[in-house]
């Protein structure tokens, strides 16, 4: 009886093992914040220079927290939308150090893209 030997490890290349370098550290917060219109929502600054952005229907909420939300353990961004009374809302929150293109992209474009005006 032949038995095969056991190959170990996994097959890859060295190109597959090279390091990758990633976007880190927050970035310029105005990519989350440029895509507001004044037409459709409300911005504020706050004393703590702390920014939120809402929908004048009062739905949907977005907060960027530079030194993070008072009360987390290093928030730095928060969206949320309410639900109806069908539908329940939903809310992403993101570390102080996420990158704002990232939260700009990821989150905020997808979010508005979803919306209509009623």
């Amino acid at each position: 009886m032949t038995v095969a030997p056991v190959d170990p490890g996994f097959p890859t290349t060295v190109e597959a093992l090279r390091l990758r370098e990633w976007k880190l550290g927050p970035g310029q917060p105005t990519l989350v914040m440029d895509q507001f219109s004044a037409e459709d929502f409300r911005l504020i600054v706050d004393a703590r220079a702390d920014v939120h952005v809402s929908g004048k229907d009062g739905r949907f909420y977005l907060g960027w927290f530079p030194l993070g939300r008072p009360g987390t353990d290093g928030e730095g961004w928060k969206i949320g939308v309410t639900g109806t009374a069908g539908v329940r809302g939903y809310h992403l929150s993101f570390d102080t150090e996420t990158p704002a293109d990232i939260v700009a992209a990821a989150a905020v474009a997808r979010v508005l893209e979803t919306s209509r005006r009623l």
